[in-house]
């Protein structure tokens, strides 16, 4: 027997929402055999001034090296890769090694906002990642800081931002609008034609893992050989369902249920 197979390419959140975590829980819950190259350590709390230890570049193209070695590569996802040089370097890694299927989640601050992009590094970003992106899922924030859309507030602003972001290089751009409008609305965009890809508004705030939950689901589905289209739909729903079932700990912001797909969608 074999699955599909996918690296996530990102930061390990210490309190299992968000990250290496979320993206392995949803690669479990789609039904494909999920690896990861960790970049950096996220553990923010109260007790230790300091909570985002970075990985060495050495240590990072270890881990890629390891998984395409001895597993093989149907796609991966990027996400927290915090410095310029990690960012160039796992973009050399990307292209040495001919990993299909790149969807990369551009992320820059944190659900308690930390921020997970350093300022000088959102250039180099654009210039060695984007390109290399089959699908990029800007939150409405992220867009407007890899745009000149200075506030993203309606469906238009979104598709603006798409359409920038997708000069950049990207084969597509996922810009998620959250909570915007009333049914859930993301834009995608390939160029040429809009998607809206919706899905009822639910009103909570535990929310922590969601864009990194999303995009790992795009990411098995692309690895099952998916189309963009039929990923994005699929991994809309999965979402959903991990939103509606949230998980709080009556600890401030609680997380995405990565199950709940497969327990409630009876």
């Amino acid at each position: 027997m074999t699955l599909p197979r996918v690296l996530t390419i990102a930061g390990s959140a210490a309190q299992g929402s968000a990250g290496i975590q979320a993206d392995l829980k949803t690669f479990q819950e789609r039904d494909v055999y999920g690896m990861s190259a960790i970049t950096a350590i996220v553990a923010n709390n109260a007790k230790t001034e300091q909570g985002i230890f970075t990985h060495p570049i050495d240590t990072i193209e270890a881990q890629v090296y390891a998984a395409h070695e001895h597993v093989g590569l149907d796609a991966a996802k990027t996400g927290m890769l915090f410095t310029e040089d990690i960012i160039v370097r796992v973009s050399e890694l990307i292209k040495e090694l001919s990993i299909p299927n790149i969807v990369v989640d551009p992320v820059m601050i944190g659900k308690m906002g930390s921020q997970l992009l350093k300022d000088d590094a959102i250039e180099s970003f654009k210039e060695h990642m984007l390109p290399l992106a089959k699908v990029i899922t800007p939150n409405r924030m992220e867009a407007a800081r890899l745009t000149s859309v200075e506030s993203i507030d309606t469906i238009q602003d979104m598709k603006e931002a798409a359409i920038q972001i997708k000069d950049i290089g990207p084969a597509y751009v996922l810009v998620k609008g959250g909570p915007l409008t009333e049914n859930a609305t993301d834009i995608l965009y390939d160029g040429e034609k809009f998607y809206e890809i919706e899905s009822h508004k639910i009103e909570t705030i535990h929310t922590s893992g969601a864009g990194c939950t999303y995009s790992a689901a795009i990411a098995s589905e692309l690895a099952k050989g998916k189309t963009v289209e039929e990923a994005v739909q699929i991994a809309k729903q999965f979402i959903t369902y991990a939103i509606q079932h949230s998980l709080s700990f009556n600890r401030g912001i609680g997380s995405t249920h990565h199950g709940a797909m497969r327990k409630y969608n009876k």
